[in-house]
C-alpha cells in the first residue's frame, strides 16, 4: 500500500487490514475472500447487519465493529458532502448519498432534506423507520423538524427494501398530506424521491407534485 497507493489494493486485501487477522487454518486475506464470496461483494458484505455477521464463524465483536464503522466513516462523510451544496445545481452528490445510505436498507427509513432560501441544504435527517415495506410517518412530525431547522423548503426521501421505485398510492396521498401542512406556513415540499437498486423515481420528474 505504501508502495504503490492504497487503490491497488484488492477488495480482499483491503477487508482484510479491517479484520487485522484470520482465524485458525485461514489467514486474514482468505477469510475476506470468504466474506466477499458470501456475500456478493463489497456491496453485499457492507450492507448485511451484526445479526448476518455474527452467524459467520471467525467474526467476532472486535472484527464486526471494524467493518460496520468503516461503512458508518463512509456514509457520514457523503452526508458531510451534501451540507452546503444547491440541491438543484448538484444533484449527484445528494443521490451518491442517498444510495449508500438507503439502497441496501432491509427496513424502510424515511429521510428528509431541509434547504434555505438559497435551495441550499442545511441539514438531513432520518425522521422514521419502519418494517420491511411500510414505514408510518407523521406529517406533523415532519414539519415540526422543518420549523425547528428554519428551512424554507424539504425533500422527502425514503426507501423500497424491495429495490422496485414506483410509488405507491400511500406515497402520494402521504406526499399531499405533507404538502398540505406545510404550505401555510411557507415552506415548500421540492420533491419527494423513493430510493431502490441503483435507481430512483422523483415525484418531480414524473410530474407528481402538485
Amino acid at each position: 500500500m505504501f508502495a504503490n497507493g492504497v487503490d491497488t489494493l484488492s477488495d480482499a486485501e483491503l477487508v482484510a487490514i479491517l479484520l487485522r487477522t484470520g482465524i485458525k487454518g485461514k489467514d486474514a486475506i482468505s477469510l475476506s475472500r470468504e466474506l466477499l464470496s458470501r456475500f456478493g461483494g463489497l456491496r453485499g458484505l457492507l450492507s448485511v447487519g451484526i445479526p448476518e455477521m455474527k452467524s459467520v464463524k471467525g467474526l467476532g465483536l472486535a472484527k464486526i465493529t471494524a467493518l460496520l464503522s468503516a461503512v458508518e466513516i463512509a456514509r457520514r462523510q457523503l452526508k458531510e458532502e451534501i451540507v452546503g451544496k444547491n440541491f438543484l445545481r448538484d444533484p449527484k452528490a445528494v443521490m451518491d448519498y442517498l444510495y449508500s445510505a438507503m439502497r441496501d436498507r432491509k427496513k424502510e427509513l424515511f429521510k428528509v432534506i431541509y434547504m434555505n432560501k438559497a435551495n441550499c441544504i442545511i441539514a438531513e435527517e432520518t425522521l422514521f423507520e419502519g418494517t420491511v415495506d411500510e414505514t408510518v410517518v407523521h406529517p406533523r412530525e415532519v414539519l415540526k423538524s422543518a420549523l425547528e431547522k428554519n428551512a424554507t423548503g424539504i425533500v422527502l426521501i425514503h426507501n423500497h427494501p424491495s429495490g422496485r421505485v414506483q410509488p405507491s398510492r400511500e406515497d402520494q396521498e402521504l406526499t399531499r398530506k405533507i404538502q398540505g401542512i406545510c404550505h401555510p406556513v411557507g415552506i415548500k415540499v421540492l420533491d419527494h424521491i423513493i430510493v431502490g437498486d441503483n435507481q430512483y423515481f422523483s415525484f418531480v420528474e414524473h410530474n407528481l407534485l402538485l
